[in-house]
């Protein structure tokens, strides 16, 4: 399963968050935009649940506003 993602960080923490989301192994794509997102993603994920557990991942970290 193949799923995008936007997010928004807060204010100067971009960064860090497109670091750290760099490092899963689903994210095959990520890249800071500019509007009214901040972050890009695209995750692919052979498990029926996957695109499930990377949302919930984002939202509970702490620089994820949504």
């Amino acid at each position: 399963m193949q799923a995008y993602i936007l997010v928004n960080c807060k204010s100067g923490s971009e960064t860090n968050v497109i670091s750290e989301f760099n490092e899963l192994p689903e994210v095959v794509e990520i890249n800071g935009i500019w509007g009214k997102y901040d972050i890009f993603l695209k995750i692919v994920t052979t498990d029926p649940n996957g695109v499930d557990k990377i949302v919930k991942r984002l939202r509970n970290h702490p620089d994820v506003e949504s």
